[in-house]
């Protein structure tokens, strides 16, 4: 199987991104283990500076662009966004990211935070897009998508190498699954030293782009619906050049929540691991409590991200959503 990315460039890419990142950080849950029999390792990748493990890809791709760039832009959900705004800032590089209705408040507000302009257009990541595009055609800007660019998915796959290099004898990964940027890099990363390494891609049920594409063996256009686990909504791109083959060649098997399934694991993260993790963050929490995997001897399990208005996770915790 070939792709535009190797794992060499995963390699150096971890060595281009180490200066501006945190180290993942990995912990035993106790009630994750005892509950399921098998030895369940927590990811925390949600303490990155930006909130979420986005920061990986966007920080290797603004660290390749040619001196004489004019500007960055992309397509967000909201934790691309803010990764690409706060690389960008670094860079000293002007940032516009474009954005869906859809797309919640606080992430909205995170991004000009950094310095970076927030447009909002239209109802979904497809009409968003049409904007970032002239960004691009019409003022010089350089697009760095969220997920299909060999620069994001190999420096989200250092994520695997730092998982592998402290849980040396993991034998199963649950990793968020979207546009599949994040578990494209990371199955890539560690098949390539351990093959029979099991991959389980997790998504929502309401909306899963991949999910659909995969099962259909193309890229398929997917209505967005509003989802407690909103980091993984939009689509894969009908003209998907990276991830959906990567995915369809690295990932085992991909696994759907429902609403309340979701609702569930953020609320056993903050009452067992006394951890705040958004929807997108906890699906694989929710996937074991849900009884949707059988986890291996050893289960790494991905935090991915916890920018999650804090309202909503109050009624959440609360049972009131």
């Amino acid at each position: 199987m070939n792709y535009a990315i190797t794992f060499d460039d995963i390699v150096a890419a971890r060595k281009r991104i180490t200066a501006h990142i945190q180290p993942l950080r990995v912990t035993r849950s106790d009630s994750l283990s005892n509950r399921s029999g098998s030895e369940i390792v927590l990811a925390h990748e949600y303490l990155q500076t930006t909130g979420a493990f986005k920061l990986r890809g966007a920080m290797n791709a603004v660290l390749q662009l040619p001196s004489n760039a004019s500007g960055v832009t992309a397509v967000s959900t909201g934790n691309h966004g803010r990764a690409l705004a706060y690389s960008a800032q670094q860079a000293g590089v002007p940032c516009t990211i474009c954005m869906s209705e859809l797309v919640p408040h606080n992430k909205l507000e995170g991004i000009r935070a950094l310095g970076a302009e927030a447009r909002i257009i239209g109802k979904s990541q497809d009409e968003a897009e049409v904007e970032a595009k002239r960004l691009v055609s019409e003022e010089g800007f350089t697009m760095i998508p969220p997920f299909d660019h060999p620069h994001v998915i190999a420096g989200q796959g250092t994520l695997g190498l730092e998982m592998l290099q402290q849980v040396p004898d993991l034998d199963t990964v649950l990793v968020q699954l979207s546009g599949g940027g994040l578990i494209s890099g990371i199955a890539l990363a560690l098949k390539a030293q351990h093959p029979e390494v099991r991959i389980i891609g997790i998504s929502m049920e309401r909306g899963a782009a991949m999910a659909a594409s995969q099962a259909a063996g193309k890229p398929l256009e997917v209505e967005e619906l509003p989802t407690l686990a909103d980091s993984l909504g939009g689509g894969i791109g009908l003209d998907n050049h990276h991830t959906f083959a990567m995915v369809r060649d690295l990932v085992d098997e991909i696994i759907l929540l429902d609403e309340d399934e979701i609702a569930e694991g953020i609320r056993h993260a903050y009452f067992n691991e006394q951890v705040i993790i958004e929807g997108g963050g906890a699906v694989g929490i929710a996937a074991l409590l849900a009884n949707k995997i059988k986890p291996g001897a050893k289960t790494v399990v991905l935090l991915s991200g916890k920018n999650i208005d804090m309202q909503l996770h109050r009624k959440i915790i609360n049972q009131e959503t």
